[in-house]
């Protein structure tokens, strides 16, 4: 399969103002791509925008859940952007707490950012990105689209559908000039767990050490991960793992699907700790 050209021609990146996504729009554009970023994060995009080489480059404030400014936004990129290889989907966000502590309206809230937000720019994207030569999607799902653990489960949900939702696409489109790729990070030092959303029941000191107690296994830098995750689009890749976890994950889950929860559960354990009261001490 030949390479992906991105000099010269657009990328599209959603969650483009912090994280992953900043760090692959500084990447990319390094390589001579024109980059199209999308976040809600006004301040945050035109500061991203600002530090970007090269010419070209626009930003598009949205919510991608919903359609109209989705559609809105579409539209805006095409004008700009006669020629569109790339998206890249970085946008997304977290949910700590158990089932007993978590709302419907609270799961509902994720899967629309992770799950919807996704579907909804890459189906209104795909005919610009068709009517390239070649172009490549390239969609960050998890390691918990990979294996489910306690704790997390809006997010493994939202993750294993957007990884079921990838996968599909691949598929639709594997006699086209589309191909379609799924990127599973692990242990990316990134904000998500810090600065995501926890159930509303949940006492904010007890979402605060699980969440810094993930945090404390993360190990990849977003510039690394971001490397990786340029080469993926550039190669086409159809699945990429990063991060020291995620061929682990990958294999346990392959090769015990019904039991890797045994091998997870203890390096997790403050990690899905929703329960227990806090102390100081």
């Amino acid at each position: 399969m030949p390479r992906l050209e991105i000099r010269g021609v657009t990328s599209v990146i959603t969650g483009a103002a912090a994280g992953m996504g900043a760090d692959v729009a500084r990447q990319l554009a390094a390589r001579g791509a024109h980059i199209a970023l999308l976040d809600r994060n006004a301040d945050g995009l035109a500061e991203i925008a600002a530090s970007l080489p090269g010419t070209g480059h626009t930003t598009h404030t949205i919510d991608l859940t919903d359609d109209d400014a989705v559609t809105t936004a579409v539209a805006e990129i095409t004008a700009s952007h006669p020629r569109i290889t790339a998206l890249i989907t970085c946008a997304g966000s977290s949910m700590l707490g158990s089932i007993d502590q978590l709302t419907m309206a609270e799961m509902r809230w994720l899967m629309d950012v992770n799950l919807w937000g996704t579907v909804n720019i890459t189906q209104a994207l795909l005919p610009a990105l068709r009517a390239a030569p070649q172009a490549h999607i390239a969609h960050l799902v998890s390691i918990y689209g990979l294996a489910a653990p306690a704790g997390r489960i809006p997010y493994a949900m939202s993750k294993f559908a957007v990884r079921g939702f990838t996968e599909s696409l691949r598929h639709e489109l594997e006699r086209t000039s589309v191909t379609v790729g799924a990127v599973y990070p692990a242990g990316v030092k990134t904000g998500i767990i810090l600065h995501g959303r926890y159930a509303a029941a949940l006492d904010p000191a007890i979402a605060q050490r699980a969440a810094e107690a993930q945090a404390r296994m993360y190990h990849t830098e977003p510039m690394d991960a971001a490397a990786r995750i340029v080469q993926s689009v550039i190669r086409r890749r159809a699945r990429t793992m990063i991060g020291r976890e995620a061929g682990l994950v990958d294999v346990l889950s392959r090769l015990t699907p019904a039991h890797y929860w045994t091998f997870m559960r203890r390096p997790l354990r403050d990690a899905i700790d929703t329960t227990t009261p806090f102390t100081d001490s």
